[in-house]
């Protein structure tokens, strides 16, 4: 290709922004990294060459257009994820920007389930990191194609055949280079197109490529990976594979063609490598999301089920004809326009003014107007239609997960799963007028993210408030002051155990009070136990809860009450005030008085039971587990591990990582509080980490006897 060619390309972007391309011509895609990887840069070069911004910003210098919020330019790092659209070569291009903290893992899951394709950003220098490999299992369990960009091939210590062997290694045996390096550090200036066998220079701080031969040092280099990308391509398809063995060259655009179905089936990903710093490479990248990741009309058919028959599959086509359907994948307050419900749009088409059903809530609500974003910018539209991302106003009672769809033909999606919240604090107002003005605060904010998670103390009134991490937790606190004017008073980080039981227990509970007239009467015989691992998916909040009680002897009006109060009583803990997890619940039998029962006697017996059973099962604290990935120079290797060891710590497998040594393993959350600091002091500022949950597993009992008698002394042990 030409300059001029290049420079065409660039300019056919920015002019087709303005149409509309047809849902052939759409790609949905999610852009995912660890943090400081590149992304939020490459994300910028991606809308500066296709026309929608006209000067790419900068994280250091704060104006980038995705990262808008306040603390996001404060930290530079991304918190929020942020939607777009821009057009490339006739193609429209959706793009959901998001975090690459772990803490901010929700905004990956949502993100995730509502896009075609993804693009994963790797440093060259890090290579594979902790928030890498969890994206990439959320994207394997939606099967979700997805293309790779090693970004920052011009710093220090990148090496790109390190990194190609870490994705074979701990992502997948599929990824395949369709692009090589021209030089490395500071010498890197470009990139090596293998399907087209030339290279793609940029001399001098150019923005457009000169196209040139491949260098000689490289031939043999290139005529092998050559070889095994024409050779991973044609393995997927059973006649190229023939055509192939007899010694026939293929044309690139069957290759090509081949390869755009091998990577929409998942059996091949798609290495490419650049600079997004310096714009290198980022033009290659934008024309292998077209040519390479689907459209929607490539993907299946969304499937849901009929919300009144859990068990009817309902499936709705990606086409403007087929009945209305959305899933609403985030909610953002907006201080100009209020309540606004971000939707995916996967089939039919809906106007300003028309009705909605959401299936959880039974109800219809009407669509007030609709808006496509452009991070915190808004383009008011008069419609929606399959393959939009557009934020909606009107839709109040719709929270994440909920699906939105035409009122006559009914359809409900699967809901998304969030990881739980691992450490809290407590808040409290500066003065007793700012009490109400918190309250709704901090429920907004829980509202917007399904990972924050509030709890009020029935008895002392204390609001406390779950989270991902400590990062989490004080950028949702920083929220609180320059959105809403508050400053809280805050307790100091709290692990977010949880209790549990290890044995098998019957009980039988009587609940029986004589007030003068009707009495109150009810008596329950339930049965708890270990949660068994292949009924974990059934269990809801951790409890499953089962009746086998016999109607004749329990009428099944009082079962639901029963499993109410016993819920609420688990919810609010026994033995340290931690919510009971990993049990199962069985209600046997019961008694009732045809005059002196009522519902809430058997919640209040229900409530009952669930102490009586936990104290009598063995009942123990579970601590959450942490995955720590830390790097570190080599000389400061053995302090760390050591006090990883003192830690209660395990290091699991050791990597060389550039310049620097990672270390694997893995912690209780409890030891790892004030981390960061003590990591900096070992290694002089030198060392960085990341924590990420992983499992609970049963507290140490001397611990235990620690954690509850703080618990006891602090008051927050339910007393009943």
């Amino acid at each position: 290709m030409t300059n001029s060619a290049w420079a065409w390309s660039r300019l056919g972007g920015i002019l087709a922004k303005k149409k509309e391309a047809p849902i052939t011509n759409v790609r949905i895609i999610g852009i995912f990294a660890h943090v400081d990887a590149g992304k939020t840069t490459t994300t910028e070069s991606i809308l500066y060459f296709t026309g929608r911004i006209h000067r790419a910003g900068n994280i250091d210098d704060g104006n980038t257009q995705m990262d808008f919020m306040q603390q996001e330019r404060e930290r530079g790092i991304t918190i929020m994820s942020a939607a777009t659209a821009c057009h490339w070569k006739g193609n429209r291009v959706n793009i959901i920007d998001t975090p690459g903290h772990i803490d901010f893992t929700a905004e990956v899951v949502r993100s995730i389930r509502v896009i075609d394709g993804a693009v994963i950003i790797l440093c060259g220098v890090g290579g594979v990191e902790p928030q890498t490999e969890a994206v990439w299992m959320h994207a394997d369990n939606e099967r979700l194609p997805r293309l790779i960009f090693v970004n920052k091939l011009d710093r220090t210590g990148a090496d790109f055949p390190r990194v190609l062997g870490e994705v074979g290694d701990r992502l997948t045996p599929n990824a395949v280079p369709l692009e090589l390096p021209v030089g490395i550090e500071d010498d890197f200036r470009g990139v090596v197109d293998l399907l087209d066998e030339q290279a793609l220079l940029w001399e001098d701080g150019a923005e457009e490529p000169t196209v040139a031969p491949i260098p000689a040092e490289m031939a043999a280099s290139v005529a092998a990976a050559r070889e095994r990308l024409v050779d991973s391509i044609c393995e997927t398809d059973d006649d190229l594979l023939m055509r192939r063995l007899e010694g026939e060259e293929i044309p690139v655009d069957e290759l090509r063609a081949g390869l755009r179905q091998a990577v929409i089936a998942g059996d091949i990903v798609p290495v490419l490598c650049g600079a997004s710093r310096n714009r290198v490479g980022v033009q290659p990248l934008l024309d292998a999301v077209i040519d390479y990741l689907p459209a929607p009309v490539d993907k299946a058919p969304i499937a849901g089920f009929y919300p009144l028959g859990e068990d009817e599959t309902v499936t709705r086509e990606h086409a403007t004809t087929a009945p209305f359907c959305a899933s609403a994948f985030k909610i953002v307050t907006d201080p100009h326009v209020g309540h606004l419900t971000w939707v995916r749009v996967f089939s039919g088409r809906v106007e300003a003014g028309d009705l909605l059903y959401n299936p959880r809530t039974g109800e219809t609500e009407r669509v007030g107007r609709i808006y496509r974003m452009h991070a915190s910018r808004r383009e008011q539209v008069d419609w929606m239609a399959a393959s939009d991302v557009v934020a909606l106003v009107g839709v109040k009672n719709a929270i994440t997960g909920d699906t939105l769809c035409d009122p006559e033909h009914p359809i409900m999606l699967e809901r998304f799963k969030f990881p739980a919240p691992v450490i809290a604090v407590a808040l409290s107002p500066q003065s007793t007028k700012a009490r109400e003005k918190l309250h709704q605060a901090v429920a907004r904010l829980c509202n917007e993210d399904p990972t924050l998670i509030q709890k009020v103390d029935s008895e002392t009134g204390e609001l406390t408030l779950a989270g991902m991490g400590e990062l989490h937790l004080d950028v949702t606190i920083d929220r609180l002051r320059t959105e809403f004017g508050l400053i809280p008073n805050v307790s100091p980080p709290q692990v977010s155990y949880r209790e549990t039981v290890q044995q098998a227990v019957d009980v039988v509970t009587t609940y029986k009070k004589q007030t003068g007239g009707h009495g109150h009467y009810a008596e329950v015989e339930m049965r708890i136990e270990p949660l068994p691992e292949d009924e974990l998916e059934e269990a809801v909040d951790g409890v499953l809860f089962i009746s086998k009680a016999p109607p004749a002897e329990l009428p099944r009006e009082f079962w639901r009450p029963t499993e109410l109060g016993l819920r609420y009583a688990l919810n609010q803990g026994v033995i340290a005030g931690f919510s009971v997890q990993d049990v199962k619940v069985t209600l046997l039998d019961g008694r009732y008085h045809e005059v002196d029962s009522a519902t809430m006697d058997f919640e209040i017996a229900g409530g009952m039971a669930a102490r009586r059973l936990v104290r009598a099962a063995r009942p123990t604290l579970l601590e959450p587990i942490m995955r720590l990935d830390i790097n570190v120079p080599e000389e400061y290797l053995g302090n760390v591990v050591a006090d990883v060891g003192r830690r209660r710590g395990l290091v699991g497998e050791m990597r060389v990582r550039g310049q620097l040594r990672n270390i694997e393993g893995e912690v209780p959350l409890s030891e790892a509080r004030g981390y960061a600091t003590d990591l900096r002091s070992m290694t002089q500022g030198r060392g960085t980490f990341t924590l990420e949950f992983k499992r609970y597993e049963v507290v140490p009992n001397s611990i235990a006897e620690e954690v509850i008698a703080e618990r006891k002394a602090a008051g927050k042990i339910p007393e009943r």
